[in-house]
């Protein structure tokens, strides 16, 4: 028997809830509480690494900065170290964590599929692209960076012109699009290494596992202002997102237009995923789990899973990198930890909470 649903119940299946004001309340004091543990993280992060610095020392260099206090009575050394490496390095894990996290969130809903990552329309296989083409021809595309961002940006687009039928995007054919095109372009990937020499072959594979070696305060100033700008337009279209997760039809009934704001939605998501993926190459998973641990945390409304997503995946990359660079002399590509750490996890909850994962 085919069960019908009224608009009450559809609504509070996608996380609205007027009467709840309580459970409002509680979810916006789980997100109090993991701004904290991030804050904590990156306090602990900071501290740690190869060279021995004490914890007064790195803190006092930290504040003299903020305070814009006279910095020539801080040991050189120490002004390099932590001013100049670890905690742009730390701003731009928070920052590169939370921009594939929040993608995720917005992909998921507007795919309504709980499988789908930021990845799914080829930004990863044409930022690849577009780094491998910087790498091997570095007098026409004098830019890694900017070349990733343009190809990853041009992938996306076109999977969506591929996927637009009269007027309409339907998800299904759009997610086909993505695959194709992402299939082209790791094709062409694929191409470039069998014609790079030795020493552009390994900055390619170096390139692809993804890290944030060459972190410097340019790359935050960089990403941050998009980050932020794009969160909180997002954020601010969380009860949007939260209606395209109904269906085309389900939205229309409710007077939005799912066309538009799918557009709006996944072209900010693909502006953030390709600009962080532009910066510090191929990081996996981030954009798949944490979006899961914050629905499993806070329930399907958006307006509450976006916020958690940034700052989870901010968090996830910091401890990833604080492993990357100090559990070996040698520093581990942040990609290659951030899978193996992320794999299991994700097997854990499948198995455990599957049937809550996507409301």
């Amino acid at each position: 028997m085919t069960e019908h649903f009224s608009l009450r119940e559809k609504l509070s299946n996608i996380g609205y809830d007027c009467s709840d004001g309580f459970n409002e309340a509680k979810k916006t004091a789980i997100l109090g509480i993991l701004f904290i543990i991030l804050a904590v993280t990156a306090s602990v992060a900071v501290v740690m690494g190869a060279y021995d610095i004490t914890i007064a020392d790195v803190y006092k260099t930290i504040f003299t900065h903020i305070t814009f206090g006279d910095t020539t009575e801080i040991p050189k050394l120490h002004n390099t170290i932590i001013w100049d490496i670890r905690v742009p390095r730390i701003l731009l894990a928070v920052f590169v964590g939370g921009a594939l996290a929040i993608a995720g969130a917005v992909f998921q809903g507007v795919f309504r599929n709980p499988l789908v990552e930021p990845y799914i329309l080829g930004v990863s296989s044409g930022a690849a692209f577009g780094a491998a083409m910087g790498i091997v021809f570095p007098a026409i595309f004098f830019s890694i960076q900017l070349s990733a961002f343009a190809f990853g940006s041009m992938a996306v687009a076109m999977a969506y012109m591929l996927a637009r039928v009269r007027g309409e995007t339907p998800i299904v054919t759009l997610i086909l699009a993505g695959v194709i095109i992402g299939s082209i372009f790791a094709a062409l990937v694929s191409l470039l290494k069998y014609m790079a020499d030795d020493t552009a072959l390994r900055e390619i594979v170096f390139w692809l596992m993804g890290g944030f070696y060459y972190a410097t305060w340019n790359d935050v100033f960089m990403l941050g202002p998009v980050v932020i700008v794009c969160f909180f337009i997002l954020w601010a279209l969380g009860w949007k997102l939260n209606i395209l997760s109904m269906g085309d039809e389900e939205a229309r009934t409710l007077g939005v237009n799912p066309e538009r704001y799918k557009f709006i939605v996944v072209a900010l998501a693909t502006a953030v995923t390709a600009f962080a993926v532009s910066l510090v190459g191929i990081i996996a998973w981030v954009g798949l789990m944490m979006p899961h641990a914050s629905r499993m945390l806070l329930g399907p409304d958006n307006r509450f899973v976006i916020p958690a997503s940034l700052m989870m995946g901010g968090f996830y990359l910091i401890v990833c990198d604080t492993l990357a660079r100090t559990i070996t002399s040698a520093e581990i590509p942040v990609g290659i930890l951030a899978s193996i750490l992320g794999a299991p996890y994700l097997c854990y909850l499948l198995r455990n909470k599957g049937g809550v994962i996507f409301g």
